[in-house]
């Protein structure tokens, strides 16, 4: 976002958030068949109960995980795969679905062979509607706001959107009879599931509406070109000062230490955790407070804005895609990115071996106090289907349970690295390495694994090195790891006017980094944000939380 291309995409995102009257009326109108608004909170009502565990006796890690989502990693690729579903699940059904992705665009599926392999496998044609990240809110709040639904959509990416949860409630299906208690063992991949990723999902009015999309312990993350990093002097215990000039001696000439885009907005999640900031929510005993009313919240403010005035960003970041940004960090025009944990398994093949990649462990901050990371969410996201007579229902969640085979398994293989000798070849120890044409036909160009995924693993094929190196990572900052209370919970005033009140912060945020307001605009953003409904969200948060602990 330059000047004009920051102005645009707030009024997109005002829009697509109600801030500008227009989008909200509709979406509204979406959820207005129902006689009234539903009331989506989970206090004082009896909630469905979470779907059974049942784990997949696979096969077992080299590396350890742990219960709470520190992965299980894999030295090398499984030799004996085995079929984790028996029949494909549909009969020649069309499906349409929509979901995010951070990749380009797909090739049409008449010119897709990755497409027609998992079409051909899952028996049934699968009709995409693939949403580019950056027009993620826009493209969701019409469709939210339109009658012709697609028979599955995902939500997620850490999107706020308007009504979400009033939406769902209204126009999708109440999964909770097919998949509470032993329900799921209809479908075992789905059982394999950890309780705590449907837990972080969370009940929407005691019922569950959704199937969620696991994520792993470790969240967004600083990766670095570790080549040029520890020519610039980073090292461990490093403070907010060392990073500032280690940022600085990798920026010379058209090069620039940190890379970013508009979507991730300088890293803020990153460095305010490193600032000691809540990950959006502390718990203060029964109590919500924001962290965007803390102190250290503010500070890392002031500290990125000194890191963008000092020239160490890419230019232009309120206007860059995180596609552009993972372009320019793999191309060494920046030597760092902020993004997901996910980044590791795709960013290794595209840099190939150019650089080491590594993710940098927080810096000490000169406020005092204790850096933090965040902790991600079990459910990245979750896919909700529309309303639909119970056969059709089923059908689609034999589909998703196709998607979520574990590693080990002949589906896992397909759904990750495609056709044998068509998107991948064997390495002398049998791990996929995927062809030139596995690198375009893949599953983040064609992101079935954002609609359902078998739980994370850390394994790339033919790269034990980069396992060992990031498995000690994850240990290492492991303690560091700050979760939100607030997964899982539900507050309709967050529903009502969260993604409006979302809008502003990220607003402000990057008008603040990038120059064009002082930091003092903050003070009164937090004081508008509490006038928008911020401190209602936090009185509904700590009531559904109290009715389900």
């Amino acid at each position: 976002m330059s000047t004009s291309s920051f102005s645009r995409r707030t009024l997109l995102r005002s829009i697509a958030a109600g801030g500008a009257a227009v989008a909200a009326p509709s979406v509204l109108a979406a959820c207005s068949t129902s006689p009234a608004r539903h009331d989506v909170g989970n206090a004082g009502k009896k909630l469905a109960p979470w779907p059974a565990y049942v784990p997949f006796a696979g096969p077992a890690p080299d590396l350890p995980g742990t219960a709470d989502g520190i992965q299980p990693g894999y030295l090398s690729y499984p030799k004996n795969l085995v079929s984790a579903v028996q029949d494909k699940p549909g009969k020649g059904e069309t499906i349409k679905v929509m979901s995010i992705t951070y990749g380009t665009p797909p090739k049409p599926a008449a010119q897709n062979k990755f497409w027609a392999a998992i079409n051909e496998a899952l028996g049934v044609t699968i009709e995409f509607t693939v949403v580019p990240d950056a027009d993620y809110m826009t493209k969701m709040a019409t469709m939210m706001a339109g009658n012709d639904l697609p028979d599955v959509v995902n939500f997620g990416g850490g999107h706020t959107l308007p009504r979400e949860a009033d939406f769902v409630a209204s126009k999708c299906a109440d999964l909770s009879d097919y998949l509470s208690g032993d329900a799921i063992k209809a479908y075992p991949n789905l059982a394999n599931l950890p309780t705590y990723v449907w837990q972080d999902m969370g009940h929407i009015g005691g019922r569950i509406y959704g199937v969620p999309v696991q994520r792993s312990a470790p969240g967004n993350c600083l990766w670095i070109n570790d080549d040029v990093f520890t020519a610039a002097g980073m090292k461990d215990g490093w403070t907010s000062d060392d990073f500032m000039a280690v940022a600085k001696a990798a920026t010379h000439g058209k090069k620039y230490g940190l890379g970013s885009s508009a979507p991730l907005l300088f890293g803020e999640t990153m460095h305010s955790m490193a600032f000691g900031a809540p990950q959006g929510w502390k718990l203060d005993g029964g109590s919500f407070v924001s962290a965007y009313s803390t102190d250290e919240y503010r500070a890392s403010l002031e500290f990125m804005a000194k890191l963008r005035k000092a020239g160490l960003y890419n230019p232009n970041v309120l206007g860059t895609s995180t596609v552009d940004t993972k372009t320019f960090f793999y191309n060494g025009t920046v030597a760092s990115m902020v993004d997901g944990f996910g980044a590791l398994s795709t960013s290794v093949p595209n840099i190939k071996d150019a650089f080491v990649l590594d993710a940098a462990v927080p810096y000490t901050p000169g406020n005092g106090a204790k850096p933090g990371m965040q902790r991600a969410k079990g459910a990245w996201g979750y896919t909700a289907l529309k309303k639909a007579a119970p056969d059709r229902i089923k059908l689609i969640l034999r589909v998703l349970d196709y998607l979520a085979s574990p590693f080990g398994t002949k589906e896992y293989e397909l759904n990750h690295f495609g056709v044998e000798g068509t998107h991948f070849t064997r390495d002398q120890n049998g791990s996929p390495i995927a062809t030139d044409l596995g690198l375009v036909e893949n599953p983040v160009q064609l992101p079935f694994k954002y609609l359902c995924d078998a739980p994370q693993v850390l394994y790339l094929p033919g790269r034990p090195d980069v396992v060992k190196r990031n498995h000690a990572w994850q240990l290492k900052i492991a303690p560091m790891l700050v979760r939100n209370p607030s997964f899982g919970l539900q507050s309709e005033t967050n529903s009502r006017v969260g993604a409006s009140i979302d809008t502003l912060r990220t607003d402000t945020v990057g008008s603040i980094i990038a120059g064009r307001k002082p930091l003092s605009a903050w003070d009164d953003t937090v004081k508008k944000m509490r006038n928008m409904g911020l401190d209602q969200i936090a009185a509904d948060y700590a009531k559904d939380y109290a009715s389900n602990h």
